[in-house]
């Protein structure tokens, strides 16, 4: 059974993050910029404080008629409190279960209160998919006699 520590194995751990006081409109510069939905929000001790997506600026910032330029992150995160976290034992399928009942599309991975990273819908899909093609290919080996 996959976990969510094997995906961080394979895709590795480097992290985007921002501060709470950067301005949104620095954030989003910076999720283009990596292409990635999300950023964590690590305070001026290096903790973790948030995590702020592109569907927070869409609902909090956007459609909220504030500014981009003028509001700082840490009013449109969610804190650290809120996080759905996960522990790197957690598998890909609780993972997916979790993403898909909560609608969130990022899972932060601590383990104790250290933070280890963060996976995407994304990493979690691709991971499905691989493990799928896997037992395809070992289905059809056998059925072919090639075991």
């Amino acid at each position: 059974m996959k976990t969510a520590k094997d995906i961080l194995d394979y895709k590795g751990t480097e992290v985007w993050h921002v501060s709470p006081s950067t301005l949104v409109f620095e954030a989003l510069y910076l999720l283009n910029e990596k292409e990635v939905g999300a950023l964590m929000v690590i305070d001026a001790a290096g903790r973790v404080a948030g995590i702020v997506s592109e569907r927070d600026y869409a609902r909090k910032v956007a459609l909220a008629g504030k500014s981009s330029k003028e509001t700082p992150v840490e009013e449109i995160m969610t804190p650290r409190e809120d996080l759905y976290k996960i522990k790197p034992t957690t598998s890909i399928e609780d993972c997916l279960i979790l993403m898909a009942g909560k609608k969130i599309r990022h899972l932060p991975v601590f383990e104790g209160d250290n933070f280890l990273g963060i996976i995407s819908m994304g990493d979690v899909v691709k991971s499905i998919i691989s493990k799928q093609e896997t037992l395809i290919e070992q289905l059809s080996n056998y059925i072919a006699g090639r075991v």
